[in-house]
């Protein structure tokens, strides 16, 4: 089975993820930010299961967590709530997350843009999250930096155990890229001894380079540019660094 988006992929998406450490760990960078920018309205865009949201909320800020999948809103209203503050919509980053300059700050992570159909298409939703975000404010992506993985076969990266609605499940997570573009691959193993299965998800993405995005941002009155290689605010490396994080503030 090969699917083109993690719309079905709900249950292994969380069970993946170690949502503590990671929010954890990435808490602080955006914490700076936000205080450093003085946000106070935030729109998660292709929020997933919503929490970074609902992280955001939690500290304080009016949030919108947004996604093109229905079942990953359901799960983030079944898990959050709704309550005032925080709100949730089935949208994908083709559309304005509100109207222009009605966020402090908009945010795209966890390899998201990358996910669109082509480079036209990103460059596009980027400027959608620009347009609604105000004068001073900020937008920040954050992608898989691919240049970092050879041309070639597949990097096996994760193994982890989790009870999935079909049994006690092994699922396995790697990334290969091929010249330009990038595929997640996943493969989850039933561990039933009565009804063993196996099913197999492939991912494509782009590979963003530093380069494009900002020349994308500053179409779009992004007035300040400035790259990551990881939440530790150290510097982007296309050659070593695991992630790509741009922050550019609105001009």
């Amino acid at each position: 089975m090969s699917d083109t988006s993690f719309d079905d992929l709900t249950d292994v998406y969380e069970a993946m993820i170690d949502w503590p450490k990671r929010l954890n760990a990435e808490a602080p960078f955006f914490r700076r930010l936000f205080e450093k920018h003085d946000v106070k309205r935030v729109a998660d865009v292709a929020c997933g299961t919503g929490r970074h949201a609902a992280m955001f909320h939690s500290w304080g800020l009016e949030v919108e967590g947004s996604d093109v999948s229905p079942n990953m809103i359901d799960r983030a209203r079944e898990t959050f709530g709704e309550p005032a503050g925080l709100r949730w919509a089935v949208r994908g980053f083709d559309r304005p997350p509100g109207p222009r300059g009605s966020f402090d700050a908009v945010i795209c992570v966890g390899n998201s843009l990358a996910l669109a159909s082509d480079p036209a298409a990103a460059t596009h939703a980027l400027h959608q999250m620009l347009g609604a975000t105000r004068r001073g404010g900020v937008v920040v992506v954050h992608v898989l930096n691919l240049w970092k993985f050879a041309s070639g076969p597949c990097v096996w990266q994760k193994l982890v155990q989790q009870r999935l609605p079909e049994g006690r499940s092994l699922i396995f997570k790697g990334v290969h890229r091929c010249h330009h573009e990038g595929y997640v691959e996943l493969l989850v193993v039933a561990d039933d001894a009565d009804n063993p299965s196996m099913r197999s998800h492939t991912v494509r993405f782009l590979g963003m380079r530093a380069a494009d995005l900002e020349s994308a941002a500053r179409e779009c009155a992004a007035a300040d540019v400035h790259f990551f290689g990881g939440h530790s605010d150290q510097p982007y490396d296309a050659d070593k660094s695991a992630d790509l994080i741009m922050v550019a503030q609105k001009g």
